[in-house]
This record gives C-alpha cells, structure tokens and sequence, in this order.
C-alpha cells in the first residue's frame, strides 16, 4: 500500500517524524498508567509536599511526560522504569525537567516500598546525570543519599534584596541562588516579588536562616518553573546541609522548611554527599486514562 500512494516504508517514518507530538499521541491505543499523590516530608495527608508518581514499562516522549506533570500541576511529577534492581528517574515541575528532586524521589521511594513491592526497604535510582542515588527505610523515615552542593559567595546581593523585600546578610549560590538571614523571623516576613525572582537565570532562590527550634530553617521560590514557593524542598538541602555543617560546625542536622504546610527533615553532612530523610503518607492511587 504505501507503494501505491507512493511512499516507502522510510518515507512514511519521516513523516511520522515530522508530526506534532499530540497527533502521534492520538494515533495510539489507549493507555492508562498508573499515578500515585504522596505527601513527602511528612507522617499525614495535607502537608508535607505533594508529588505525583508514575511508573512506566518504558519511556514516553518526553513532550508527553511534561504534559502530564503539567496537568497534575504539582512542583513535581515523577517518572521511572525498572532497570535491573534498580530504577531509572526523570523529574519534571509543570513548566520544564530538572536535573535533581528530592521530595519527588522520597514520594517514589515510597510508593515502591509501599504500594508496588510491598517489603522492600531500599532503593537505588539512576539519574540523567550519570548519578546514582540510594533511599533506605529505617523505622518509618526514608533516607535519601544525594550529592552535595555547597554553595559559594556571589555577586548580586542587591538586586536579591530588591525581588526578595529584605537584604539578607549573605548571597550566595550553587544551583540556586541562597540568600542567608539573621533569623527565623526575617525569614517568616518574607514576601518576595515573584516577577524580579523570574529574571534570575538560577533554577530556584534559597532562603535560610538560623532556626527558633531547630537547626536551620529555609524557604524555597522557583517561579520560573512554575512553583512560586516549594512546600518541602528535598534537593535545596544538597546546599543548605554543606553551609550550615560548616557554619554551626555539626554534620547532624534537624531542618524545617517553613512554608504553609511545611515539613521537617533530618539531615547528614557526609563530605561529597549528603543524607536527607523523612517521612510520607499516600494520599491519592489511580489511573491516567491517555
């Protein structure tokens, strides 16, 4: 047939090839793949932070990933196959894929050890990066082991204190820009102009300070991904555990992101990495019907 229209069987993939991805999608056969909502960074449903898990026999296009977190509307949505033991993991916020997620990789974690295989306890992730990373349940808390990143002096303290409302003593960055302040309360009063924070080429903006009962405390904005502040942010702790390790002189640290819903993590200066647990409660189980 394709002969009789005057295309061969390379021809027709080209212009396979060539259509938008939603018309591709459209061409297949149904398809429902299996979500779950988890509330990571705590032990109840409606706090913590919400993210969103899909397991997959095999990659969709990566068009089609970004369309699903963006309809979740979540800071996250996770995505992973089975390779081996292990798995691979793709995170993507509404807007674009990042390269590292904590609470994305905590709710994962969680929903493999609680609802896929029941009984498992540990778990090792692949990443784009070439990294590996590990979670291993001990008595109820999911401890995450991530690369540090600690971050370094920076210019731009002005215009950080102009989108952020208040100076903060120091700026500095890694991934994100990390702006440090004197105490809890100045970072409570914080009320940032989410249009001055957008113009920042950096994926996220950290603020921190010293905690009222714990260690340190945070706050996390990252308008340009759709997510104008973080609930629980796992993966700002890969920067925030190296700065308060050295400035409180401890390599074991209690942190609260203090958000609305907030959430509390317990942490593990390691050197070239860090550990990052908590907690996690199921909140939601179905099905996305493609």
């Amino acid at each position: 047939m394709l002969r009789d229209i005057g295309l061969t069987r390379l021809d027709a993939a080209a212009e396979y090839r060539k259509l938008p991805w939603e018309q591709k999608f459209t061409m297949r056969s149904p398809m429902r793949i299996p979500i779950y909502q988890i509330d990571s960074f705590s032990d109840r449903v409606f706090a913590g932070n919400p993210a969103a898990v899909c397991p997959l026999e095999s990659w969709l296009e990566t068009e089609v990933m970004q369309a699903i977190a963006a309809e979740n509307n979540l800071s996250e949505t996770a995505f992973f196959i089975a390779n081996g033991d292990a798995y691979d993991i793709r995170w993507f916020t509404p807007k674009a894929e990042i390269d590292l997620a904590g609470h994305p990789t905590l709710a994962t974690a969680h929903a493999i050890f609680t609802e896929i295989e029941p009984g498992r306890s540990s778990a090792l992730f692949n990443t784009k990066l070439g990294d590996v990373l590990s979670v291993v349940e001990d008595d109820g808390v999911l401890i995450m082991d991530f690369p540090a990143r600690p971050p370094a002096p920076a210019e731009g303290i002005d215009e950080m204190a102009e989108a952020l409302g208040a100076r903060p003593a120091h700026f500095l960055a890694a991934r994100d820009a990390f702006a440090v302040f004197g105490s809890e309360e100045e970072l409570r009063a914080l009320s940032p102009d989410m249009g001055r924070l957008i113009e920042f080429t950096f994926l996220g903006t950290i603020a921190t300070a010293p905690g009222d009962e714990v260690d340190f405390v945070s706050r996390f904005f990252a308008p340009r991904h759709g997510i104008p502040e973080d609930p629980v942010t796992g993966s700002t702790h890969c920067e925030l555990i190296p700065y308060w390790a050295d400035r409180l002189g401890k390599t074991t640290l209690h942190a609260r992101q203090i958000s609305e819903r907030g959430g509390d993590l317990y942490c593990e200066y390691l050197g070239e990495r860090v550990k990052i647990g908590g907690r996690a409660a199921t909140f939601m189980r179905g099905k996305i019907e493609l």
